[in-house]
């Protein structure tokens, strides 16, 4: 019996839980990249790995959510040309083919056909994947940002005057072809659980049309104007730097060849640097490390994936970053988790990190921690506040919090009473301790972060509260 030749291998990026694949035939040696991040080597080294040669650089769509490494790989390669979308008037600043709907990439053993699903963007392809000897009968489809499961992509990121009129072509896009294809087709979309880029994805990275079928509430609808209201009311705030990304996407990022330089720098040049104007300083370090004592004017965004979208939320590209770092090691993680945001402007990181800061006696802050055992006893002494998202918050919340979104807490920070200490909390305590020091950077004086945060008071069994329903928009501003 034959050896398989067909290769599929799925790349998963942590933070933006962002989907990205490569397809090829070890037959005939070729092979197709779809929607690949910034940091290419992953596909390098699969390709390598597989003996094939990546021939073909393929995109969903212009992507909002991370930094496209499409042509960093057609660089890096030398084999690779990127073939896009030039359906519903898309335009790009660099050089690529043109594809249209129904136009195919034959790479041996495996076919893909394009086909125009807009929606989520005007542009937007899927690629349907089928055997040579059974080019009609798709066995997977490559989704990108059109169908994930048990949700479907946003159609608003174009602007509220595009909002509606792409929300019905998603309807289309559904009912007319992915709605038609058998159950048994298995679905890779681009992204998975966390991404803003729909409502509630699941955290199944692969599912099928079947089960889409049956389980998708996006799916249900046969009446376009109900769906309409649903995926526009549905959708999560959309993150600010998306804007900035689609427009990196369709003119061309620029190709590097490697990780943005951030030198060393030591801890009595680094506190001169940091007191720039201009400057941002992220301490990469646990939340715990962070409260214990941190350089004043700090932004804790710790060592997790999530990195990525609180630097595209938080950070001004155009303006240095300076790093502090668990340990020196660290540096090429957070090199690449920052560029697939589109930040590449790196002062320098501090050499030695922490220890060399105490050991040169340079000044440090703090940040207490409050327990939630201690949050459900402080009486009204303490001012408690949610940063969690709005579905979060609408799940429920600690009684008596107050809430603000994370990302607009710099610009509500007046709603809170700067004399009386706030306790911040989260999910886990991560965003909390970033909302903490955005406090402390704001001029509060006594500001706690709970470690554990909503987990914690689940887990010790504590009284939950939801909003009221004529409240949620009020509370939730949205």
């Amino acid at each position: 019996m034959a050896s398989s030749t067909m290769v599929i291998e799925t790349v998963f990026t942590e933070g933006v839980a962002h989907l990205s694949y490569l397809i090829g035939d070890k037959a005939t040696g070729k092979a197709a990249v779809i929607d690949p991040r910034r940091d290419v080597e992953v596909y390098i080294e699969l390709a390598r790995k597989n003996k094939l040669s990546i021939t073909h650089v393929l995109e969903t769509h212009i992507h909002a959510d991370f930094v496209s490494g499409t042509r960093e790989l057609v660089d890096r390669t030398g084999t690779a040309k990127a073939v896009l979308s030039v359906e519903g008037g898309a335009k790009y600043g660099f050089e690529c083919g043109k594809l249209k709907d129904g136009e195919k990439i034959d790479l041996g053993r495996v076919i893909l056909t394009a086909r125009h699903t807009p929606g989520h963007t005007p542009e937007h392809m899927s690629f349907l994947a089928a055997e040579s000897n059974r080019p009609e009968t798709p066995f997977a489809v490559f989704s990108g940002d059109t169908l994930f499961a048990d949700s479907v992509g946003r159609p608003d990121l174009l602007g509220d005057d595009q909002a509606q009129g792409l929300a019905k072509k998603l309807f289309a896009s559904l009912r007319e072809f992915y709605l038609k294809l058998p159950d048994a087709v298995r679905v890779h979309p681009a992204h998975g659980a966390g991404s803003p880029c729909g409502a509630d994805i699941a955290d199944r990275l692969v599912t099928t049309i079947g089960y889409e079928r049956a389980h998708n509430k996006a799916l249900q609808f046969t009446d376009e104007a109900a769906f309409v209201e649903f995926a526009l009311g549905t959708a999560p705030p959309e993150p600010v730097y998306y804007p900035r990304m689609k427009k990196i996407n369709a003119e061309g990022p620029e190709v590097l060849g490697r990780l943005p330089t951030c030198p060393p720098v030591v801890a009595k040049e680094f506190q001169k640097a940091v007191a720039a104007k201009g400057s941002q300083l992220v301490d990469n370090r646990q939340m715990l490390a962070f409260g214990g004592g941190h350089i004043i004017g700090a932004m804790s965004i710790g060592p997790h994936p999530e990195l990525s979208i609180w630097a595209g939320w938080m950070l001004d590209p155009e303006k240095p970053i300076f790093l502090i770092l668990q340990k020196d090691a660290d540096l090429p993680e957070v090199q690449r988790q920052l560029l697939r945001v589109g930040y590449t402007k790196l002062g320098g990181y501090l050499l030695g990190g922490m220890d060399e800061w105490d050991s040169a006696g340079l000044p440090l802050a703090r940040l207490p921690q409050m327990t939630v055992d201690e949050v459900k006893d402080h009486g009204d002494d303490v001012q408690i506040l949610d940063v969690r998202s709005p579905e979060e918050w609408e799940d429920g919340h600690i009684p008596g919090a107050q809430y603000i979104f994370l990302p607009e807490l710099e610009k509500k920070a007046g709603r809170l009473n700067k004399k009386k200490p706030v306790a911040v909390y989260c999910d886990s305590g991560y965003r909390a301790s970033l909302a903490a020091s955005l406090l402390l950077g704001n001029g509060f004086t006594d500001v706690r972060n709970v470690p554990g945060s909503w987990k914690a008071w689940k887990a010790s069994g504590y009284e939950i509260e939801k909003p009221v329903e004529d409240k949620k928009a009020s509370d939730t501003d949205r």
